[in-house]
Protein backbone atom coordinates (compact mmCIF):
# COMPACT_ATOMS: atom_id res chain seq x y z
CA UNK A 1 0.00 0.00 0.00
CA UNK A 2 2.72 2.33 0.74
CA UNK A 3 4.89 1.66 -2.52
CA UNK A 4 1.30 1.97 -4.32
CA UNK A 5 0.70 5.39 -2.36
CA UNK A 6 4.17 6.44 -2.94
CA UNK A 7 4.19 5.63 -6.71
CA UNK A 8 1.06 7.55 -7.29
CA UNK A 9 1.97 10.82 -6.00
CA UNK A 10 4.94 10.58 -7.55
CA UNK A 11 3.52 10.57 -10.67
CA UNK A 12 1.06 13.27 -9.65
CA UNK A 13 3.80 14.81 -8.83
CA UNK A 14 5.37 14.44 -12.19
CA UNK A 15 2.02 15.56 -14.07
CA UNK A 16 2.05 18.82 -12.16
CA UNK A 17 5.77 19.05 -13.47
CA UNK A 18 4.75 18.80 -17.06
CA UNK A 19 1.74 21.17 -17.07
CA UNK A 20 3.79 23.58 -15.53
CA UNK A 21 6.53 23.31 -18.31
CA UNK A 22 4.40 23.70 -21.20
CA UNK A 23 2.25 26.90 -19.20
CA UNK A 24 5.91 28.50 -18.65
CA UNK A 25 6.66 27.58 -22.73
CA UNK A 26 3.32 28.93 -23.75
CA UNK A 27 4.25 32.25 -21.99
CA UNK A 28 7.63 32.14 -23.29
CA UNK A 29 7.22 31.77 -27.00
CA UNK A 30 5.28 35.24 -27.08
CA UNK A 31 7.39 37.24 -24.71
CA UNK A 32 10.04 35.84 -26.88
CA UNK A 33 8.52 37.76 -29.82
CA UNK A 34 8.73 41.17 -27.66
CA UNK A 35 12.08 40.81 -25.92
CA UNK A 36 14.38 42.04 -28.68
CA UNK A 37 11.64 45.31 -28.85
CA UNK A 38 12.27 45.15 -24.95
CA UNK A 39 15.97 44.80 -25.13
CA UNK A 40 16.24 48.06 -27.92
CA UNK A 41 14.27 49.96 -25.32
CA UNK A 42 16.63 49.65 -22.40
CA UNK A 43 19.67 50.02 -24.75
CA UNK A 44 18.35 53.67 -26.21
CA UNK A 45 17.96 54.22 -22.23
CA UNK A 46 20.88 54.22 -21.24
CA UNK A 47 22.72 55.46 -24.25
CA UNK A 48 20.33 58.60 -23.70
CA UNK A 49 21.46 58.33 -20.11
CA UNK A 50 25.56 58.23 -20.85
CA UNK A 51 25.08 61.34 -23.55
CA UNK A 52 23.45 63.61 -20.70
CA UNK A 53 26.18 62.60 -17.92
CA UNK A 54 29.17 61.59 -19.64
CA UNK A 55 31.77 64.84 -19.52
CA UNK A 56 32.39 66.67 -23.05
CA UNK A 57 36.19 65.52 -24.20
CA UNK A 58 36.78 69.20 -23.99
CA UNK A 59 34.94 72.44 -24.35
CA UNK A 60 35.27 74.96 -27.89
CA UNK A 61 37.24 77.85 -27.45
CA UNK A 62 34.76 80.76 -27.81
CA UNK A 63 36.35 82.57 -30.77
CA UNK A 64 38.86 85.49 -29.58
CA UNK A 65 38.69 88.29 -31.75
CA UNK A 66 42.14 89.18 -33.42
CA UNK A 67 43.91 91.56 -32.18
CA UNK A 68 46.09 94.37 -34.09
CA UNK A 69 49.53 92.28 -33.16
CA UNK A 70 52.55 91.38 -35.42
CA UNK A 71 51.97 87.85 -36.13
CA UNK A 72 55.41 87.26 -38.03
CA UNK A 73 57.62 89.91 -39.50
CA UNK A 74 60.91 89.91 -41.91
CA UNK A 75 64.08 91.31 -42.05
CA UNK A 76 65.91 92.44 -45.35
CA UNK A 77 61.96 91.60 -46.55
CA UNK A 78 61.46 91.08 -50.28
CA UNK A 79 57.72 90.05 -51.58
CA UNK A 80 57.10 89.62 -55.10
CA UNK A 81 53.52 89.04 -56.91
CA UNK A 82 53.10 87.65 -59.93
CA UNK A 83 50.69 87.68 -62.88
CA UNK A 84 48.87 84.55 -63.78
CA UNK A 85 50.98 84.05 -66.52
CA UNK A 86 54.03 82.86 -63.59
CA UNK A 87 55.41 87.00 -64.83
CA UNK A 88 56.89 89.32 -62.42
CA UNK A 89 54.45 92.01 -61.90
CA UNK A 90 56.13 93.91 -58.40
CA UNK A 91 58.79 93.58 -55.56
CA UNK A 92 58.82 95.13 -52.80
CA UNK A 93 62.22 95.57 -50.72
CA UNK A 94 62.08 97.25 -47.17
CA UNK A 95 64.98 97.11 -43.96
CA UNK A 96 62.30 95.33 -41.97
CA UNK A 97 58.48 94.31 -43.13
CA UNK A 98 55.88 93.76 -40.30
CA UNK A 99 52.60 91.60 -41.11
CA UNK A 100 48.81 91.71 -39.29
CA UNK A 101 46.50 89.19 -39.56
CA UNK A 102 43.62 91.75 -38.74
CA UNK A 103 43.92 93.93 -41.68
CA UNK A 104 45.69 91.34 -43.85
CA UNK A 105 48.37 94.40 -44.53
CA UNK A 106 52.25 94.67 -44.38
CA UNK A 107 54.23 97.09 -43.31
CA UNK A 108 57.31 97.90 -44.68
CA UNK A 109 60.36 100.47 -43.32
CA UNK A 110 62.64 101.96 -45.83
CA UNK A 111 60.11 100.70 -49.06
CA UNK A 112 61.50 100.28 -52.41
CA UNK A 113 59.66 99.28 -55.31
CA UNK A 114 59.56 98.28 -58.99
CA UNK A 115 56.27 97.26 -60.92
CA UNK A 116 56.41 96.77 -64.35
CA UNK A 117 53.15 97.49 -66.61
CA UNK A 118 51.41 95.11 -69.36
CA UNK A 119 53.10 97.39 -71.76
CA UNK A 120 56.49 97.08 -70.17
CA UNK A 121 56.47 100.49 -68.54
CA UNK A 122 58.93 100.69 -65.09
CA UNK A 123 57.47 102.05 -61.96
CA UNK A 124 59.60 102.49 -59.06
CA UNK A 125 58.65 103.86 -55.94
CA UNK A 126 60.50 104.83 -52.42
CA UNK A 127 59.00 105.76 -49.07
CA UNK A 128 59.97 106.03 -45.25
CA UNK A 129 57.24 103.78 -44.93
CA UNK A 130 55.13 101.52 -47.01
CA UNK A 131 51.47 99.99 -46.13
CA UNK A 132 50.63 96.90 -48.63
CA UNK A 133 47.87 94.63 -48.25
CA UNK A 134 48.57 91.02 -49.14
CA UNK A 135 48.01 90.64 -52.66
CA UNK A 136 50.60 93.13 -53.47
CA UNK A 137 47.91 95.19 -55.22
CA UNK A 138 47.30 98.05 -53.12
CA UNK A 139 50.57 100.37 -51.62
CA UNK A 140 50.16 103.55 -49.28
CA UNK A 141 53.46 105.26 -49.48
CA UNK A 142 54.33 107.29 -46.51
CA UNK A 143 56.89 110.03 -45.90
CA UNK A 144 58.88 111.36 -48.55
CA UNK A 145 57.23 109.37 -51.15
CA UNK A 146 58.20 109.42 -54.75
CA UNK A 147 56.63 107.68 -57.40
CA UNK A 148 58.23 107.56 -60.74
CA UNK A 149 57.35 106.04 -64.32
CA UNK A 150 60.20 105.73 -66.30
CA UNK A 151 60.20 107.28 -69.92
CA UNK A 152 59.38 105.06 -72.73
CA UNK A 153 59.30 104.63 -76.79
CA UNK A 154 55.52 103.58 -77.96
CA UNK A 155 54.18 101.45 -80.70
CA UNK A 156 53.78 104.52 -82.47
CA UNK A 157 57.08 105.84 -82.46
CA UNK A 158 56.51 108.55 -80.28
CA UNK A 159 57.80 109.06 -76.42
CA UNK A 160 55.91 108.82 -73.39
CA UNK A 161 57.44 111.31 -70.57
CA UNK A 162 58.60 110.52 -67.34
CA UNK A 163 56.12 110.75 -64.74
CA UNK A 164 56.90 111.26 -61.11
CA UNK A 165 55.11 111.83 -58.30
CA UNK A 166 56.38 113.72 -54.85
CA UNK A 167 54.72 113.80 -51.56
CA UNK A 168 54.11 112.33 -47.95
CA UNK A 169 51.66 110.81 -48.53
CA UNK A 170 50.89 108.70 -52.02
CA UNK A 171 48.67 105.63 -52.56
CA UNK A 172 49.29 103.38 -55.16
CA UNK A 173 46.63 101.01 -56.75
CA UNK A 174 48.86 98.29 -59.07
CA UNK A 175 45.99 96.59 -60.93
CA UNK A 176 44.05 100.20 -62.51
CA UNK A 177 47.29 102.22 -62.31
CA UNK A 178 46.05 104.86 -60.24
CA UNK A 179 48.04 107.16 -57.73
CA UNK A 180 46.08 109.18 -55.33
CA UNK A 181 46.60 111.59 -52.23
CA UNK A 182 44.65 113.65 -50.13
CA UNK A 183 48.10 115.53 -49.29
CA UNK A 184 50.27 117.98 -51.56
CA UNK A 185 51.62 116.66 -54.39
CA UNK A 186 54.11 117.50 -57.18
CA UNK A 187 53.71 116.23 -60.45
CA UNK A 188 56.57 116.20 -62.76
CA UNK A 189 56.00 115.63 -66.87
CA UNK A 190 59.23 115.71 -68.55
CA UNK A 191 60.19 119.21 -68.00
CA UNK A 192 56.50 120.47 -66.84
CA UNK A 193 55.89 120.64 -63.03
CA UNK A 194 52.44 121.03 -61.71
CA UNK A 195 51.26 121.10 -57.83
CA UNK A 196 48.37 120.55 -55.47
CA UNK A 197 46.49 120.61 -52.43
CA UNK A 198 45.24 116.92 -53.06
CA UNK A 199 46.40 114.67 -56.45
CA UNK A 200 44.48 111.71 -58.09
CA UNK A 201 46.21 110.06 -61.32
CA UNK A 202 44.56 108.11 -63.41
CA UNK A 203 47.43 106.21 -65.87
CA UNK A 204 44.66 104.58 -68.02
CA UNK A 205 42.85 107.38 -68.75
CA UNK A 206 45.56 109.57 -69.00
CA UNK A 207 44.04 112.24 -66.75
CA UNK A 208 46.09 113.87 -63.95
CA UNK A 209 43.26 115.76 -61.21
CA UNK A 210 45.02 118.71 -58.98
CA UNK A 211 42.88 120.45 -56.83
CA UNK A 212 43.16 123.63 -54.06
CA UNK A 213 46.26 125.78 -54.62
CA UNK A 214 47.42 124.57 -57.99
CA UNK A 215 50.37 125.76 -59.64
CA UNK A 216 52.02 124.70 -63.00
CA UNK A 217 55.04 125.68 -64.91
CA UNK A 218 54.87 124.95 -68.64
CA UNK A 219 58.04 124.06 -70.93
CA UNK A 220 58.11 123.70 -74.73
CA UNK A 221 57.90 120.61 -75.86
CA UNK A 222 60.78 118.76 -78.06
CA UNK A 223 59.74 117.87 -81.60
CA UNK A 224 57.31 114.67 -81.42
CA UNK A 225 59.32 111.38 -82.08
CA UNK A 226 62.34 112.67 -80.67
CA UNK A 227 64.19 110.90 -77.79
CA UNK A 228 63.22 112.38 -74.23
CA UNK A 229 65.18 115.03 -73.28
CA UNK A 230 68.06 114.17 -70.34
CA UNK A 231 66.37 113.68 -66.85
CA UNK A 232 68.22 115.36 -64.03
CA UNK A 233 69.31 112.71 -61.36
CA UNK A 234 67.71 112.76 -57.60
Amino acid sequence: MKKHGAATGLSQGLHVLKVSGQNVAGLWEPLSLYLPLVMMGFLAVGTYWLVRNTPAAYEAEAARPVSHEVDYFMRRATVKTFDEAGRLKTEIYGAEARHFADTETLEIDQARMRSTGPDGRLTTATANRALSNDAGSEVQLIGNAVVVREPMQSPDGNWLPRLEFTGEFLHVFMNEERVKSHLPVVLKRGSDEFSGDTFAYDNLDQVADLKGRVKGVLVPRAKAGSAPPPQSSR
